[in-house]
């Protein structure tokens, strides 16, 4: 189960520090110079309208280096143990902070390199402004890994057939799309899905959408495992 804070970059205010291991060299990161990289627990920065996070946040994690051309062609090496349980989440996040009905569109394109092997979904997180509400987008998924909460079925919208979730992980309800099959690259017409969500099932008003994050929701990757946004753009208004 997907069962996370709300607000990953203050969760060194929530979490016992991790007893992180090793960290690894630069050359975690790809063979062309980065223009900026991280192997800090809760390194961050931004880049061209994107801000980057390491996000080291869950319990019994192992090392993890970030590493970004920009804010839309980044990637992080990330070595944590074969055991269960949510061991970071490195994204890169667009900030909206508009109201569901004040948006005209809202769609986000991805293309993503992911390994064979470990415990991890490449996701969009999705936040309103007062993080009551979680909307999570899962464009892949390896290993054993699956959503919070209980299937409400199928569902094609926004480009993709997805099988909702719905959940709370008791600090906030959570929606979950999970693709029902693999896809390293495509484009996800956000808006329609935030709007069957308010209109057809009335699971929340007009909300104010404040966070769209993209990025690898690692469970594990023991050894090292290499995962890539080749490139990642988020619009709308």
């Amino acid at each position: 189960m997907a069962i996370r804070t709300p607000v990953r970059a203050v969760m060194a205010l929530l979490v016992p520090a991790l007893a992180l291991g090793a960290t690894v060299g630069l050359a975690a990161a790809p063979a062309s110079a980065a223009v900026w990289s991280s192997c800090d627990q809760w390194g961050s920065t931004t880049l061209n309208g994107y801000t980057l996070y390491n996000d080291i946040w869950g319990s019994g994690a192992g090392s993890q280096c970030i590493w970004a051309n920009s804010g839309t062609n980044w990637g992080v090496w990330a070595n944590h143990p074969n055991t269960g349980g949510i061991k970071a989440y490195p994204n890169s996040k667009k900030v909206i902070n508009k109201s569901i009905t004040s948006l005209t569109s809202l769609t986000s394109s991805y293309n993503v390199t992911v390994p064979s092997s470990g415990a991890y979904n490449t996701s969009y997180d999705i936040w309103d402004t007062d993080y009551d509400y979680e909307i999570m987008l899962w464009v892949n998924k390896t290993g054993a890994v699956g959503p919070l909460g209980t299937s409400q079925g199928n569902l094609t919208l926004g480009g993709h057939t997805w099988t909702v979730y719905k959940g709370n992980n008791g600090a906030n309800d959570v929606f979950s799309f999970v693709r029902t099959s693999n896809s390293s690259s495509g484009t996800v017409n956000i808006l329609p899905i935030l709007k069957w969500i308010k209109d057809t099932k009335g699971w929340f008003g007009n909300e104010t959408i404040g966070d769209v994050q993209f990025g690898f929701e690692i469970t594990s990757s023991s050894g090292g495992l290499d995962f890539a946004a080749n490139s990642l753009t988020v619009s709308g208004g």
